[in-house]
């Protein structure tokens, strides 16, 4: 009887537990101010990926198309390999403009979603609240239009943006094939959606 208590308060600490305690993570007491991500940094670059959107269990192939206009200012554009707009977004600060977007996507949810999705992506820096980590990595936990993201590092190497809810993943962001501070492939899966999204930089 005894074991059982103890194991079923360890199990509802464990629960009550943010994100990267359950993963094994220490809480550290020094944290960077704000957190980094270089990706889309660059005003000088065309950022243009071959890409792959699953949602509402259709699937849109294309080219997707980040351009960073000025600090805080992005235009995102997803088009057909023929040059048809399925979408086009611009982040100006905390503004969000739907310039276009296809009418079968057309839908507040699906765009209040990317506009969370992108915005995400996008953010260069964010206020840190909290820092874990456990070895080479470090994980800072940020709000990003008020939901707990948790950017993690390896080495100082952004490769994954991981949003949560009540402690539960929701939404991973993962970047891999990393070229300095560009990064060759991105995906963003939804765990509670019908949402996948798959980058894959042109050579």
């Amino acid at each position: 009887m005894r074991f059982l208590l103890n194991s079923l308060c360890f199990f509802l600490l464990l629960g009550c537990a943010s994100y990267p305690v359950q993963n094994g993570y220490e809480s550290k007491s020094d944290s960077p101010q704000e957190t980094l991500n270089p990706y889309f940094a660059n005003a000088e670059k065309d950022y243009v990926y071959k890409a792959k959107i699953d949602a509402f269990n259709k699937s849109f192939g294309g080219i997707f198309i980040v351009k960073k206009l000025g600090p805080e200012h992005h235009r995102i554009a997803f088009t057909t390999e023929i040059g048809n707009t399925i979408f086009d977004f611009t982040f100006e600060g905390d503004d969000f403009k739907v310039n276009r977007i296809l009418k079968e996507l057309d839908r507040k949810i699906l765009i209040n979603i990317l506009k969370r999705d992108f915005k995400a992506l996008i953010q260069e820096q964010s206020p840190v609240k909290n820092h874990f980590s456990l070895k080479n990595d470090d994980i800072l936990q940020t709000d990003i239009l008020s939901k707990k993201h948790y950017f993690h590092y390896t080495n100082n190497q952004l490769n994954k943006i991981v949003r949560v809810d009540r402690n539960k993943e929701k939404v991973d962001f993962s970047f891999t094939n990393i070229d300095g501070q560009f990064a060759k492939e991105i995906e963003i899966a939804h765990h509670n959606f019908k949402l996948h999204i798959a980058l894959k930089a042109f050579k």
